[in-house]
C-alpha cells in the first residue's frame, strides 16, 4: 500500500498547471465539511430540544401513574401507596384526580385538564411548588369563601386573569344518561400561577384541592390514579413493570414516555428526516470528488501508461485513485467534525445563539452532543467518499498503455 499511497500523495500536491484540479479538490473538501457540520449541529440541536422537553415533562408530572382496570378509581389509596412504596427505586407516591373540564372568566372560556391534588403529597412527586411564579400553592381560601385554584401562565393570559381573580369550572360528568345535560359549576379564586415552560401544560392544566375535585366530578371519595416518582426517569418503564407485578390486578402502571409516546415518536421521525435531507449535502459533495478524479485521470493518462508499462497492475492503479479520493473525504470529514464539535461546544457553554422564549419556552438554542452520532456521521461521510471513488478509479485502471502512448 506504500507505493499507492506515495503516488496518491504526489497527485494531490498542487502544481501550476493543475491549479484547476486543486481548486475542484478544495471545493469537494469544503462540501464534505459543510455537510458534516450541518449534520452534527442539526442533530445536536434536535437532541437539545428533545432533552429540554423531556426534562420539563418529568419535572411537571409524575414519572409513573398507577390506574385501576375496575371502576373509576380507588378509595383506600394510602394502603395501595404503601405497597407501591415497597418497590425498589420508588421515592415518592401521591394521589391524584385527573379530569377534563371547562374553565371560564369574564373574558374567555377554555377547555382544560383539572388535577385534584393534596399539595403536601404532590410536592413528593413533582416540582409544582418550585414552578409557582406568582401567588402561592394555596388551594384553600383563607376567608373560606371560595376554594383556590392554581393555573398555568399561558392559560392565565388567555383568560385575562391574575392573582385573586375569580374563575368558574364546569363539569359535564353525569351519573346517568339523560337527554339534557346539566353541568355542575363551581367558582374558584386564583391563588397561584405556575410556569413549566412547556406550553401543553401551561395552557391547559389547572390544580384544585382533592376534596373539591371529588365533589365537582362526583367521585365520592375516589382518586383516579396514584402518581409515582422514581430514582431514574430513564428506567421508569422497567420500574412500572415491577410495580404491576408487585401490586397485581386490577392495577396497571404507565410511565411518562408511554403517556407522551406520540410526541417523542414525532420528534424522532423529524430528527432523522432532517438528518437524511442534510446528508444529501455530503452526497452532492461526493460528486465533486468524482469530478476531481475524472479530470485527474484524463490529465494523468500518460503517467498511468508509464506506471502500467513498468509493471503496475490494474488493482494498484485503482487503489491510487481510491486512496486519493478517500483522502479528500477524510480531510473534509475531519475538518467538518472538528468545526461542528467546536460550534456546538461554544453554543452549549456560552449561549451565543438566542431564540424568542415566548415561542420556544427557552431563550437560547439548546445543544445535546452525543458521541455516537458524531462517530456515525463521520464514518458515513468517509464511506460515501470512498464509494464515490470507485467508478473513476475503475476507469483509470482499465486504460491500455499502448493506446495512450500511441495517441498521446
Amino acid at each position: 500500500m506504500g507505493f499507492e499511497m506515495f503516488i496518491a500523495g504526489r497527485y494531490l500536491r498542487s502544481r501550476r498547471r493543475e491549479n484547476f484540479i486543486s481548486l475542484i479538490s478544495l471545493i469537494s473538501i469544503t462540501g464534505v465539511a459543510l455537510g458534516v457540520i450541518a449534520l452534527d449541529c442539526s442533530l445536536s440541536m434536535m437532541n437539545g430540544f428533545e432533552t429540554e422537553i423531556r426534562q420539563r415533562i418529568v419535572e411537571t408530572t409524575a414519572h409513573i401513574s398507577v390506574y385501576t382496570y375496575a371502576g373509576e378509581g380507588f378509595v383506600d389509596w394510602r394502603s395501595l401507596a404503601k405497597r407501591v412504596q415497597e418497590v425498589p427505586e420508588v421515592i415518592g407516591v401521591a394521589p391524584g384526580i385527573y379530569a377534563k373540564s371547562v374553565i371560564g372568566s369574564s373574558q374567555a372560556n377554555e377547555g382544560v385538564y383539572v388535577k385534584g391534588i393534596i399539595p403536601e403529597e404532590e410536592a413528593k412527586v413533582s416540582r409544582l411548588p418550585e414552578n409557582i411564579v406568582a401567588g402561592q400553592l394555596s388551594l384553600e381560601d383563607p376567608n373560606d369563601s371560595l376554594p383556590g385554584i392554581v393555573i398555568g401562565r399561558e392559560l392565565a393570559s388567555t383568560l385575562g386573569v391574575k392573582i385573586n381573580d375569580e374563575v368558574v369550572l364546569a363539569s359535564l360528568k353525569q351519573k346517568k344518561l339523560s337527554i339534557t345535560i346539566q353541568p355542575k359549576y363551581k367558582r374558584f379564586r386564583v391563588t397561584g400561577i405556575f410556569e413549566t415552560g412547556f406550553n401543553e401544560y401551561d395552557a391547559t392544566l389547572v390544580y384544585i384541592a382533592m376534596p373539591v375535585a371529588q365533589d365537582l366530578f362526583k367521585l365520592e371519595g375516589l382518586v383516579t390514579d396514584l402518581q409515582v416518582k422514581v430514582t431514574d426517569v430513564y428506567r421508569s418503564r422497567e420500574i412500572a413493570g415491577r410495580i404491576e407485578e408487585h401490586i397485581g390486578q386490577p392495577y396497571y402502571a404507565v410511565d411518562w414516555s408511554e403517556r407522551h409516546k406520540n410526541l417523542f415518536s414525532w420528534m424522532t421521525l423529524e430528527k432523522y428526516g432532517m438528518a437524511l435531507i442534510l446528508g444529501l449535502i455530503v452526497v452532492v459533495a461526493a460528486f465533486g470528488i468524482v469530478s476531481t478524479l475524472v479530470m485527474l485521470v484524463l490529465q494523468k493518462r500518460q503517467e498511468i501508461a508509464i506506471l502500467k508499462s513498468m509493471g503496475a497492475t490494474q488493482q494498484q492503479v485503482m487503489r491510487i485513485f481510491v486512496i486519493q479520493g478517500t483522502l479528500l473525504g477524510i480531510v473534509g470529514t475531519v475538518t467538518g467534525t472538528c468545526i461542528g464539535f467546536l460550534a456546538c461546544w461554544l453554543q452549549k457553554e456560552f449561549h451565543l445563539v438566542s431564540i424568542p422564549s415566548e415561542i420556544y419556552f427557552i431563550n437560547t438554542l439548546p445543544i445535546d452532543m452525543r458521541f455516537h452520532e458524531f462517530v456515525l456521521i463521520a464514518v458515513s461521510s468517509v464511506l460515501i467518499s470512498f464509494l464515490a471513488t470507485l467508478y473513476p478509479s475503475r476507469r483509470a485502471s482499465r486504460l491500455f498503455p499502448s493506446d495512450i502512448l500511441r495517441h498521446g
